[in-house]
């Protein structure tokens, strides 16, 4: 079987501990569409063990230590493979939501990662590692934002208050 497939990309950098925790392991490297695979590595963790607010803190922490280690090491402001960051905003979109919410916060916070609309695309323009996790800390919270008042205005009787 060949090294270097469309499914396996080739690895870069050292592999130290900020190789490892980036990279959620190597889990960067097994797609052509990291991000994906972050954000689904994040939905899987926070369904199986739901999250603390403290644990995404902590996390994020984490993330934009090792993605400017990681950054710098490989010489990419913003390499494909690290994923920390995804789990980060995923975890950020879920939180908080009923069960039945985490599908729908996953999904959106895909398309508002891919898209990057203005706050998630000015929070990325930050140096360093800030500016790897800001984007999808920023997107995760938006996508909550938008859930939350959903949620709110169907299910928490928000239009009779309105009307």
């Amino acid at each position: 079987m060949p090294q270097n497939t469309t499914f396996f990309r080739k690895s870069r950098g050292p592999k130290n501990l900020a190789w490892y925790a980036s990279t959620l392991f190597g889990l960067g490297f097994f797609s052509a569409m990291p991000g994906t695979v972050g954000s689904a590595a994040g939905f899987l963790a926070f369904a199986l063990f739901p999250v603390p607010w403290y644990a995404i803190v902590a996390v994020a922490g984490l993330a934009v230590w090792a993605s400017e280690k990681h950054s710098r090491e490989v010489g990419d402001h913003d390499p494909a493979e690290v994923i920390l960051d995804e789990v980060v905003g995923t975890w950020a979109a879920m939180y908080g939501l009923p069960p039945g919410f985490s599908l729908p916060a996953l999904f959106l916070f895909r398309i508002v990662d891919i898209i990057k609309p203005f706050p998630v695309n000015a929070s990325e323009r930050l140096p360093g590692g800030w500016g790897i996790v800001a984007d999808d800390l920023v997107g995760g919270v938006m996508v909550n934002l938008i859930l939350s008042g959903i949620q709110w205005l169907y299910f928490g009787g928000g239009w009779s208050v309105i009307f």
